[in-house]
């Protein structure tokens, strides 16, 4: 079972951007995203200077003993109805079993204690059984499905709708953290 403290999130940075652009077209993770084209540099970068722009997003790179691993995007941050949306993805392999639920927690734990945010939104292709699970498994409740919505390989796929509110999360960070950590927190 792993450490708490051999994980963090972090803002991403400048440095960060080959390796996250390198994950982010991998066959791997374009396969389950919504957008499967390749981004080139130019596309990426103008993408990472308007998150200083805007306030509506914010891109965390998740560490494994200082190595990132992973990213979190938490987008749409709506603080008139305090909600927002997140998508995230572990960018390597070769990482402890856990490590996505370890990047869950923390994200989680910066949404709700550290935004504030009311209700988290999230989507995820009915294909993507691993990810609908996964969402499950943190507490999510499905909201609906949104019949053939993307785009993906030539068909019109379906999307599922799950939510995690602020509260609920608040009664299962406990359950949750005991997951990720088994108490082993140092």
């Amino acid at each position: 079972m792993p450490w708490r403290k051999n994980y963090r999130t972090r803002p991403i940075e400048e440095a960060d951007l080959e390796k996250v652009l390198a994950w982010r077209n991998s066959d791997r993770i374009r396969s389950v995203m919504f957008t499967d084209q390749v981004i080139d540099m130019n596309e990426h970068r103008a993408w990472f200077e308007s998150l200083s722009r805007e306030n509506t997003a914010i891109c965390m790179v998740f560490e494994f003993q200082g190595r990132p691993v992973g990213v979190v995007n938490i987008v749409r941050i709506d603080r008139y109805n305090n909600k927002c949306s997140w998508g995230f993805y572990l960018g390597e392999v070769d990482v402890p079993c856990g490590t996505g639920a370890a990047m869950g927690f923390l994200a989680l734990e910066h949404i709700f204690e550290v935004l504030g945010i009311r209700k988290l939104l999230a989507e995820a292709l009915a294909l993507n059984r691993r990810s609908v699970n996964f969402h499950k498994k943190l507490g999510f409740v499905e909201e609906g499905l949104l019949v053939g919505h993307v785009l993906k390989n030539g068909v019109y796929e379906d999307v599922v709708t799950m939510a995690l509110f602020n509260k609920d999360w608040k009664n299962s960070k406990s359950r949750l953290e005991k997951l990720c950590w088994g108490g082993m927190v140092k």
